[in-house]
């Protein structure tokens, strides 16, 4: 029996993700993680977060978690590390943070 691979399906944020952007985030983002198994966000070109940010990705999380797929993070920011670490929230997603030594 052959296993089949997955496909995973990238979107990067580009730029900041916050009240001012995550509109326009959420109209890209959201119709990849409805139609993926495995949807992977790249958070490395992040220069600004905020809770609304944040909401957004919980909102990613958690409809991927309501239809048994797999949303991955990352390419963390100090930005982005700064609003988990605050909120508490990096364990919610589980995945692998990667500190520069920069």
């Amino acid at each position: 029996m052959r296993k089949t691979k997955t496909k995973v399906n990238s979107y990067q944020v580009k730029g900041d993700l916050n009240i001012y952007t995550v509109a326009s985030v959420k109209e890209e983002l959201m119709p990849i993680v409805n139609t993926s198994m495995i949807t992977e966000i790249d958070l490395s070109s992040v220069q600004e977060m905020d809770s609304a940010g944040l909401q957004l990705l919980v909102l990613a999380k958690r409809e991927s978690l309501a239809k048994n797929a797999e949303l991955r993070l990352v390419g963390h920011t100090p930005a982005v590390l700064d609003v988990l670490d605050i909120c508490d929230m990096a364990g919610y997603f589980g995945d692998p943070v990667v500190i520069s030594s920069k």
